[in-house]
């Protein structure tokens, strides 16, 4: 079964606490997550900082799977506006995607097929998509097979 996913262009937020909120907000809709799962993930980064940011512009918030995830899903928020989420390099983000799975393996492979797709381009894609439609074809290409 392939991961649920969500994707949405020209989000506007304020702060990287809304971000994180429009990029989990669609998992909870789709009954992958649990809302407590939203807080998790702006708790980890309010305890640990903003490990998160893995590139420039690009923020990957998650939290463990005991921490409300109900099934396999991802969901991307492509900012109108970067928003600061304090790390010294990779600030500030646009693109934001949540993921969620039950188990370590699923997570560590969600992961790595996110992280291989980012290395790829995936996030300067994402910018350049005229819509969510041809921007959900571009994130499931790279999750296919997850």
């Amino acid at each position: 079964m392939s991961p649920h996913l969500h994707v949405r262009v020209g989000v506007d937020v304020p702060g990287w606490q809304e971000a994180i909120r429009a990029a989990c907000t669609p998992l909870v809709a789709a009954g992958v997550v649990e809302p407590r799962y939203v807080d998790a993930c702006i708790d980890m980064v309010r305890r640990h900082g903003p490990y998160v940011v893995l590139a420039p512009g690009i923020a990957l918030p998650h939290a463990r799977p005991e921490d409300g995830v109900v099934g396999v899903g991802v969901s991307v928020a492509v900012l109108s506006f970067p928003v600061e989420f304090g790390h010294p390099e990779n600030d500030p983000v646009d693109v934001v995607i949540a993921f969620g799975s039950p188990d370590s393996e699923q997570h560590i492979d969600l992961l790595a097929a996110l992280a291989g797709g980012l290395a790829e381009g995936l996030a300067d894609r994402l910018r350049a998509a005229s819509d969510a439609t041809e921007a959900t074809k571009l994130v499931q290409e790279v999750i296919e097979g997850v």
